[in-house]
């Protein structure tokens, strides 16, 4: 592999600036040369060489960057989502992607049960009630019970498995939609996520974002859930139609939602602030301090693997 000129390292391109949740620089500069795009004015004459790169949230790796990047063997992300990397010119061009693995999933299920929980018992509204109403108001609404209801989870891999393991807890009955049926569960399957939502009290988000699940929580899907269906999402904000959910929600033609994504992030619908059995969160489900060091040791791995000609850890598996 090529070496940076002033340091004996592998050099490693980062196009954009990390944000306060990324790896440490100084964890990365002790193993890798950094190539930091926003610090230089293109062309570098060393991006043409650079084999690895190191994306953050919310960097574009479209096919135009990577014809700018002729030796680029490798796309290492620090989360599990691949949705902004066009994945058909990196297989293309023999270039590898690597994921976080399970570092988020643990972290990701909690805030899905919570904000599950939030919406039935209605604990963020009833913390504005007591701060705010409950001495002149008296008694607040009653929330609804967890246990029983039957939750859909539409995604069943690493975060929705944590998710199933924490509802049956709960004493929730888990079914599921996924790309194919998982011989190894027990949980029914339904192939149709409207067939799902028909057969389920609420619906928990988590799959990955394609052009087949854009749009895939539709206005069928969401009238299918029903006046007391309550919806989570912990995916991606485009998978759900926004305006058919705030219409739907306005209307109380669901029973609720909690949202941890949004469509157009940070623009979150206005009209969803005034309803109190919508429970928001400002897309920051995966990270915790623990799980950004977990991550962080999986990316160095994996960028390790590599330089050594070795397997990598947590390779995207695109199936």
């Amino acid at each position: 592999m090529v070496q940076s000129q002033s340091q004996d390292l592998p050099q490693l391109l980062i196009i954009r600036p990390p944000s306060s949740l990324a790896i440490a620089e100084s964890q990365l500069s002790q193993k890798f040369h950094l190539l930091k795009a926003w610090e230089s004015e293109p062309p570098l004459d060393q991006f043409l060489t650079t084999y690895a790169m190191l994306r953050y949230p919310f960097t574009q790796v479209s096919a135009d960057l990577l014809r700018l990047l002729p030796a680029l063997k490798l796309v290492v992300c620090s989360t599990a989502g691949v949705d902004s990397i066009d994945l058909v010119e990196c297989r293309r061009r023999g270039i590898s992607v690597t994921t976080s693995g399970s570092a988020f999933s643990e972290d990701v299920a909690d805030t899905a049960v919570g904000l599950l929980i939030d919406v039935h018992r209605r604990i963020s509204a009833a913390d504005r009630y007591v701060k705010g109403l409950w001495t002149s108001k008296g008694d607040y609404p009653l929330g609804s019970k967890l246990g029983g209801k039957r939750v859909g989870i539409v995604g069943l891999g690493n975060i929705g498995s944590e998710i199933a393991k924490r509802l049956e807890a709960f004493g929730c009955i888990v079914s599921y939609n996924s790309r194919s049926k998982k011989p190894s569960l027990t949980y029914p399957f339904y192939s149709s996520v409207h067939e799902l939502a028909a057969n389920t009290d609420a619906l928990i988000i988590c799959c990955t974002l394609t052009d087949q699940t854009r749009h895939m929580i539709n206005k069928e899907v969401l009238s299918a859930l029903g006046r007391e269906g309550v919806i989570v999402n912990v995916g991606r904000g485009v998978i759900i139609d926004e305006k058919e959910l705030v219409r739907f929600l306005v209307h109380g033609e669901i029973g609720g939602a909690g949202l941890d994504v949004f469509e157009n992030e940070p623009h979150v619908p206005e009209e969803l602030f005034a309803l109190d059995n919508v429970v928001l969160s400002p897309h920051n489900a995966a990270f915790t301090p623990e799980s950004v060091e977990s991550s962080s040791r999986i990316v160095i791995a994996n960028l390790e693997a590599f330089f050594s000609n070795e397997p990598l850890v947590t390779p995207f598996m695109d199936d």
